[in-house]
């Protein structure tokens, strides 16, 4: 007998807008991550990039605090230690995407940057196909640099591996954290141990340009835009969408940095360096659509 007080399955027409909603969310993310980034470059004169990664840190896990109110009591010291560790990680990652970035154009900086989440899955897929994925990407990294590296500024290629290996480390840890605290506490006390780890660079390198009323105003957007914003979106995405799906949308972060960079800062990219961006989003969403067909790989 049919019970007729039972919910009915949601049909696929249902679920279309609720995934949409999703779809959009994490491209409003992408397009808030970068845009953040490309205002922080305006203040690069004035307070360089250790003074806007200082504020952006101080200013993020300041909201990060009174918005998720984490519990401060009751940790193992081995939590602590996940805690240190991570916040430390996300410090050098942000300080050495902002240095990127203050040498180069954004768009270039997120494609080398990518390339650290992108060895990791392709190392943790344990499959051979996942090889070809990643020679994809270093085809596009090899065409990115035709021109000769040294037209990318070197110090700048050095500083987006280091921000992309980082990236790598972030992704380990956050799951740990995940793991390991209630809610996003983690992740809460983490960026505010990368706060308070940055500060004295910001401090010291940027001194009191960092008290102007107008670094401190486009400090705080740079803040939104780069940290609660996406935070928000992207949670709400997940509510909405396959984790597979969630992570091919991610791997546009690159074309979304060019076109914010251009848009935003009138950054000009020669077709090449189009193409490159290209072939390394390309071999992200490969990596992670062909990890979906097989078994899920244990972290």
């Amino acid at each position: 007998m049919t019970d007729v007080l039972a919910v009915p399955a949601p049909t696929a027409a249902a679920e279309r807008p609720a995934r949409a909603g999703g779809v959009w969310r994490v491209l409003a993310s992408q397009t808030s991550v970068h845009s953040g980034a490309a205002v922080a470059t305006t203040l690069f004169p004035v307070a360089g990039a250790a003074g806007v990664v200082s504020m952006r840190l101080v200013i993020g896990a300041a909201l990060l605090l009174a918005v998720g109110r984490p519990r401060l009591r009751g940790y193992s010291r081995r939590q602590w230690l996940l805690v240190g560790v991570f916040g430390a990680v996300l410090a050098g990652m942000n300080l050495a995407f902002y240095a990127a970035i203050a040498r180069m154009p954004i768009g270039p900086v997120v494609t080398l940057e990518v390339l650290g989440p992108l060895t990791l899955s392709v190392v943790t897929a344990r499959s051979r196909i996942a090889w070809l994925w990643a020679l994809l990407a270093l085809a596009g990294v090899a065409l990115l640099g035709s021109g000769g590296f040294d037209q990318l500024d070197p110090l700048g290629v050095g500083y987006a591996f280091l921000a992309g290996t980082a990236w790598a480390g972030y992704i380990m840890l956050s799951a740990r954290a995940g793991a390991n605290f209630p809610k996003r506490d983690g992740l809460t006390l983490a960026m505010l141990v990368a706060a308070v780890l940055a500060l004295p660079a910001g401090l010291l390198l940027a001194g009191g340009a960092l008290l102007d009323p107008r670094v401190l105003v486009l400090g705080a957007a740079v803040a939104v835009l780069s940290s609660v914003l996406p935070y928000t979106f992207e949670l709400t995405a997940l509510r909405r969408l396959p984790t597979s799906t969630f992570a091919v949308l991610m791997s546009l972060g690159p074309a979304i940095a060019a076109l914010a960079g251009f848009v935003l800062l009138g950054q000009q990219l020669h077709p090449a360096q189009i193409v490159a961006i290209g072939l390394v989003v390309a071999a992200s969403a490969g990596v992670v659509l062909w990890r979906g067909r097989g078994p899920a790989v244990a972290a």
